[in-house]
């Protein structure tokens, strides 16, 4: 730290209590003067030769008979002026970083110009502040940050603006001139972790990251942070990734739990804070983490921001949503709720991610405080990642009891339209909240297995969905029939009008008089759940499938093209036998179960359910298998 000492007298202030301080001298005191609280005896001589303020308020007391002056406004109160009146004295005084915007601003308020007298205290300390205080890195910082207690002295000063023009020309520097000490204890910029530096041990021992500057700065009162932060955006030369690395700095370092999402309570100056951060956002869309903007959000919410910084952060998320991982969306709902974690703000999450994909604007209130970031069209690979990240949340949200099951479909059939080749992870989230509600109605169980896609089912899901026993008797048969599909395809069986054909003919006649759909009575008993003795058939039957299918690649590899197709129809004809004996024995359970109605309540995985007591007639607008 730089240092300066003025005067050459040893110092002769004493003190008495803590409202008294006076000089220990031979010739007696002849004027007080009151600081504050403080008064102190001093010798009207020296002050008068430095102070052109002290000679007016003199000449006032002398009118008026009287020895006292009061100075309740002077900036730095009595320790300022304690450190001009020693000036005064000749006494030592030592200038530093700490105490030297106090004896300018007290300086400035006595008059102590050079018109008074050559080489006063006003000239001194201005050549300290240019010659050193604004050279050197760290003192800039920690003068800036004393001038917030002394607006607007400061300020009208130009103390506050050479501060901000050091700190921000120091931060913009190219990193090969940066020779002095700074604070750094994070991990590198990942630009700066390329294969291809290699430095000389002996002309440079240690790369200085691009990011040097970030951490000193978080020692600034937010309000000069954010000046710091324009002032360093307006040259130009700092990338917008290194300024996003330094807001993540300042609001780990200032929002204690940040970095964790575990901020409670409500604090307007954190509450200012947030609202800062979001406004210096760079606007550029890869500046900051998703991540970071959900922890910014989230903080958002618990510190009670207004909406304009909620809508902005939702807005600048809908951008990152590709990049969002489960753990970033599972955001503790408030107190007040009765679920565990607000699934309504991933909802406008996602929201937001549609209307950018769809190059649409997001209302902002017309709050011309924050950037504009232009909309991107979203490719199919990021929905794709959206729809995975949504079904991995899904399944989590979905051990929560409590979720109302509205909100768990509202939230899938958001990214209901997002084609993503695999089903897998909206079967685990609907099969998580079956398992952790089964008091669900049988039209609920109908509606959420309706998100559903068995076409787009891997084999290990499938294997799973026709031994699962929370799955309603529809959706199971769909698993087999289409894994059936899939089976006779991959063997060079005939096409798929020929195989739903010929799986209408496994039905009983009188399942066939309605014309809309072979399955159309499967539909209406949807919630039909099968017995374990039913399921394991049914798992026999798809694993019989599986080894039909390698057997006959197999032939095919073997035999020339006509043992091949002999083979092949072989198969198929085997197959329709054993489908026909399995999807035969699920129709006439179904009819069985027909004859015992019962109310529209879920009943136990292992109790036989009611269908619909009607089911040879015929049903219009019902929806087929294939």
């Amino acid at each position: 730290m730089k240092y300066m000492k003025l005067g050459s007298k040893p110092d002769q202030f004493q003190t008495e209590g803590d409202s008294i301080r006076y000089v220990a001298a031979e010739l007696a005191t002849d004027m007080v003067i009151n600081v504050g609280d403080v008064k102190f005896y001093l010798h009207k001589f020296p002050l008068l030769l430095k102070s052109y303020r002290l000679q007016k308020l003199i000449a006032c007391t002398n009118k008026e008979n009287s020895d006292e002056i009061n100075i309740h406004d002077i900036p730095g109160g009595p320790a300022a002026f304690e450190v001009c009146a020693k000036f005064c004295y000749n006494m030592t005084v030592t200038l530093n970083a700490y105490n030297v915007v106090a004896a300018r601003c007290a300086a400035e308020y006595l008059e102590m110009y050079e018109s008074v007298e050559k080489g006063n205290l006003i000239y001194k300390i201005e050549f300290f502040l240019t010659s050193s205080i604004f050279r050197s890195w760290k003192d800039s910082i920690i003068v800036l940050q004393t001038t917030k207690a002394f607006l607007p002295w400061s300020e009208e000063l130009k103390i506050v603006s050479h501060c901000l023009e050091s700190v921000a020309s120091k931060a913009s520097v190219d990193t090969s001139k940066v020779d002095w000490s700074y604070t750094y204890n994070h991990k590198k910029l990942p630009s700066e972790n390329r294969s291809d530096l290699h430095c000389n041990e002996v002309s440079w021992q240690q790369l200085v990251p691009i990011d040097w500057w970030v951490e000193d700065l978080c020692e600034l009162h937010i309000d000069l942070y954010k000046r710091v932060i324009v002032t360093i955006k307006t040259k130009g030369r700092i990338s917008s990734e290194a300024i996003g690395v330094a807001l993540k700095a300042y609001a780990n370092q200032r929002l204690p739990g940040f970095s964790k999402g575990s901020i409670q309570g409500s604090d307007p100056e954190k509450y200012h804070m947030v609202d800062t951060i979001t406004w210096l956002l760079p606007k550029e869309k890869n500046s900051v983490s998703c991540s970071f903007l959900i922890k910014l959000l989230q903080t958002s919410i618990a510190f009670e921001c207004g909406q304009r910084t909620r809508s902005e952060l939702k807005r600048r998320i809908g951008l990152h949503m590709e990049d969002a991982t489960v753990g970033d969306l599972l955001i503790q709902a408030p107190d007040s709720e009765t679920i565990k974690f607000d699934i309504d703000i991933v909802h406008d999450l996602v929201e937001n991610f549609m209307l950018h994909q769809k190059g649409g604007h997001i209302d902002s209130s017309a709050d011309n405080r924050f950037h504009d970031i232009c909309p991107a069209f979203a490719s199919d690979a990021s929905k794709v990642k959206v729809a995975r990240v949504i079904d991995g949340y899904l399944a989590d949200v979905a051990r929560d009891p409590n979720l109302p099951l509205l909100k768990f479909i509202n939230l899938a059939e958001l990214v209901s339209s997002f084609s993503r080749p695999s089903h897998d992870g909206i079967y685990r989230a609907i099969d998580m909240y079956l398992k952790e509600h089964p008091g669900i109605t049988k039209s609920e169980r109908k509606r959420i297995c309706r998100l559903l896609d068995c076409r787009k089912l891997s084999a290990e899901a499938c294997m799973h969905a026709v031994q699962n026993e929370r799955l309603p008797l529809r959706v199971v048969v769909q698993v087999l029939f289409f894994e059936q599909l899939r089976a006779t395809a991959s063997s060079g069986g005939g096409s798929t009008h020929d195989l739903t054909r010929s799986v209408k003919s496994l039905l009983p006649v009188g399942s066939q008089r309605c014309s809309t759909s072979a399955t159309s009575n499967i539909e209406d008993n949807s919630d039909a759940v099968l017995t374990a003795k039913e399921l394991k058939a049914l798992k026999g039957e798809l694993a019989t499938l599986k080894l039909r299918d390698r057997g006959d690649n197999n032939c095919s590899n073997l035999n020339d093209t006509k043992t091949n197709a002999a083979t092949v129809n072989d198969s198929k004809v085997r197959s329709s036998i054993m489908s026909k004996k399995m999807l035969s024995k699920l129709w006439s359970n179904k009819d069985i179960q027909s004859e015992n109605s019962s109310s529209d309540t879920s009943e136990s995985p292992s109790s036989s359910n009611s269908g619909e007591t009607k089911s040879s007639s015929c049903r219009s607008g019902r929806h087929s298998l294939s």
